[in-house]
């Protein structure tokens, strides 16, 4: 018997365990497989983006089980976590083998080699046949396997310790011979007591990616050419999801709503919905042009109720960005009648940008930044990383990139590039870790349209009056959430902020004064009254944040996983009011009494750090027909 351990780590800091998707692949393969499936011994090991390093060991190996193969699912936040684990590893069982698979290894066979002394074997692509493969060898020979006969590796050479790489494999055309892990298994659903563990499910209907970005490793990880798990087995997923309660479904595929088979997908998870009752959240990475068959699909969620964000993934407006990321010819253009037309259908939509792609400087940065936030005020700015096999990457001297890898992860965060400085890439790390608090995060999610069409602020200059404000305060709650500032503006220390704000309800009161005494007296006379109850209106419809075993916040009852709040009075009719702000009516506010109840979902603590399931849990008011 063969013991292999799968391990999978998430990459978000959260309070909920992620999905173990590509794990659960791997399980469902050699516990299908006939002839492997009697002869080993599978166990996922699903590790939480915030775990230390011994919390990590302790879940892996503290019952004193050290598997014979142990394989890691490695991505840029896990690298060196994985190759410490690797390295404990081999000292516990030092005829163990040690597997990196992943699109962060992939091809990087050297750099593993020589970085991690630990790691005797890489998956390059696809790993569901060549980690069968590979275990059939162990099991044949666990001495001394066939590897040179197994395509999509690499591994030691048993004569000098150099790097030997196998043929490319071919890319998995029948995916559906991939066993799934929900209707197998191998992936449970509940937890003991019943209960969906995780996040999200995590779903793939197909793979592949048309495009080949340049900051991007998708096309070349799957496959240009898109392949489509069958119809029959997303539907038969799909109800297992509903009947286990599963409330949002967030797809892996790259360009969701290009294909027909997107068409009928949302049907099958329209008619679980209309069966269970659930899922009723669908979050995705929509498809880069928007055809209308992306209009069909979205207009039918709305239909039916469904919760979804829908990505606008532009990256840049720049011209010259856009040339040197190949995506020039893609339909980027047509984002203003795209967003119209969402804001015609009520439906919340987000923008994905880079900052640090050569062709682009802070000017062009901030002009687009500031066009679209017109439109759609949540917009995620994401630091450039340069990823392994990407052409950024391989022309990195072309492009002039200055970089520094991170300190806890294997990320390579660009710092300067031919059209921006070192100075203005760390004057941009301080605007985006706000920026991606307050707009990716929705921290401020009703205020920007008051604070431009009133007080004649674009969003970026909205964001930098706050850091003008943060630096020069003195407040002990505000010199801690400064003090958190990263030179880096990744992931980890955005949750890390953004807690900080839910948490500290003084910090929130200092934010409070500052939009009282920096935005509010740039109002129009007749709108400062009003102006000073916007950020209260604002806190009450923020989702409610409730730590386990913490009293419930004040004002708030919780009954059937719903938060309701007391009854709030304001002067004017807040909700009104604003709602006409952000169609660009400016008449004149009347003060008229106005009470309201809040009511938003419980739970939003497990889902603060991830933005897309986080939106799911902001509350909605509804006003009192007696005041």
């Amino acid at each position: 018997m063969l013991k292999i351990g799968l391990v999978q780590q998430s990459a978000w800091d959260l309070p909920i365990d992620s999905m173990p998707l590509a794990a659960g692949y791997m399980k469902a393969v050699l516990d299908a497989d006939p002839d492997l499936g009697p002869e080993t011994d599978v166990r996922i090991h699903n590790l939480r983006g915030g775990w230390s390093i011994m919390q990590m060991a302790r879940m892996i190996f503290g019952d004193g089980e050290i598997p014979d193969v142990l394989a890691f699912s490695v991505l840029g936040w896990n690298y060196r976590n994985f190759a410490c684990l690797a390295e404990l590893y081999k000292q516990l069982k030092p005829d163990g083998v040690t597997v990196f698979g992943g699109n962060h290894v992939s091809n990087q066979g050297r750099k593993v080699f020589r970085e991690c002394p630990s790691v005797d074997i890489v998956v390059n692509g696809e790993g569901e046949l060549t980690f069968r493969d590979l275990t059939a060898a162990l099991l044949t020979d666990r001495r001394e396997p066939r590897l040179p006969a197994i395509p999509g590796l690499s591994f030691r050479s048993p004569e000098d310790g150099s790097c030997v790489t196998t043929s490319e494999r071919e890319r998995i055309d029948n995916l559906d011979v991939i066993p799934s892990p929900f209707l197998t298994g191998a992936i449970p659903l509940l937890d003991h007591d019943g209960h969906f563990p995780y996040e999200f499910a995590l779903l793939e209907t197909n793979r592949g990616c048309p495009y080949k970005c340049s900051f991007c490793y998708w096309g070349g990880a799957t496959g240009q050419r898109v392949r489509s798990f069958s119809r029959e087995r997303l539907a038969a997923e799909l109800d297992l999801f509903g009947c286990h309660e599963v409330p949002t479904v967030f797809l892996c595929d790259a360009n969701f709503g290009m294909l027909q088979a997107d068409e009928e997908f949302t049907e099958d998870l329209l008619r679980m919905n209309g069966k269970y009752g659930f899922p009723i959240a669908l979050e995705a990475n929509w498809a880069k042009n928007k055809s209308e068959r992306f209009h069909r699909i979205v207009r039918t969620l709305k239909e039916r109720g469904f919760k979804s964000s829908f990505t606008l993934a532009l990256q840049t407006l720049s011209d010259q960005a856009l040339t040197d990321m190949r995506r020039r010819n893609m339909k980027l253009n047509q984002w203003e009648v795209l967003t119209d037309w969402l804001a015609e259908e009520e439906m919340e939509a987000f923008v994905e940008l880079i900052w640090g792609a050569p062709g682009e400087t802070t000017e062009s940065f901030f002009e687009g930044y500031d066009k679209l936030a017109e439109k759609v005020p949540r917009i995620a700015v994401y630091p450039l990383l340069l990823l392994p096999n990407t052409d950024y990457s391989e022309q990195r001297d072309i492009h002039g990139f200055v970089t520094v890898r991170g300190q806890s992860d294997d990320f390579e965060y660009v710092l300067a590039n031919r059209t921006s400085t070192l100075e203005e890439n760390l004057r941009m790390q301080r605007f985006m870790y706000l920026a991606r608090i307050l707009g990716e995060n929705q921290y401020f999610k009703r205020l920007w349209h008051p604070a431009r069409r009133l007080a004649g602020m674009t969003q970026s200059q909205v964001i930098h009056s706050l850091l003008d404000w943060i630096d020069a305060s003195d407040h002990p709650s505000v010199v801690a959430f400064r003090d958190g500032f990263p030179v880096i503006a990744e992931s980890p220390a955005v949750a890390s902020g953004h807690r900080m704000l839910y948490s500290d309800s003084l910090l929130d009161r200092e934010i409070e004064r500052w939009w009282a005494q920096s935005i509010v007296p740039r109002f129009p006379e007749d709108w400062r009254n009003a102006g000073a109850h916007m950020y209260a209106f604002e806190r009450w419809s923020r989702p409610v944040y409730q730590p386990p075993g913490t009293e419930r916040p004040d004002g708030w009852t919780e009954a059937d996983g719903e938060y309701t709040s007391e009854e709030v009075s304001f002067p004017y009719p807040m909700a009104d009011l604003l709602d006409r702000l952000a169609t660009g009516d400016l008449t004149s506010p009347e003060a008229e009494k106005a009470v309201y109840v809040f009511r938003g979902l419980s739970g939003f603590y497990q889902h603060l750090d991830n933005h897309e399931t986080g939106a799911h849990y902001f509350t909605r008011a509804e006003r009192l027909v007696h005041a």
